[in-house]
């Protein structure tokens, strides 16, 4: 089992609850295909760093998980089609 990290950046106009269902979809597309969650950070809402989709805002999450190294790979193929997602990135973290 490998740490990753899957940074989330959510629509900003959105409503609290489909911002949190969204979150909540990637989460659970990360338990489906066998990863653990340890921990969920959210940063709230951020300035982008350049206009996306002509939004400047956006709210930010950090999703730290357990997986074997197929999950990172099923799990951006599902959140890439997510039409509330602006952006998003799963690395791997050291095991330093």
């Amino acid at each position: 089992m490998n740490k990753y990290e899957l940074a989330v950046v959510v629509n900003a106009k959105m409503e609290d609850e489909e911002r949190n269902g969204t979150v909540a979809k990637c989460k659970e597309l990360i338990e489906r295909f066998g990863g653990t969650i340890t921990n969920v950070d959210e940063w709230g809402r951020k300035r982008l760093a350049y206009e996306i989709r002509k939004m400047k805002e956006g709210y930010y999450y950090f999703i730290q998980f357990d997986a074997d190294a197929s999950v990172p790979l099923e799990v951006e193929s599902r959140i890439r089609i997510m039409e509330n997602v602006i952006r998003y990135l799963c690395v791997r973290q050291d095991k330093a």
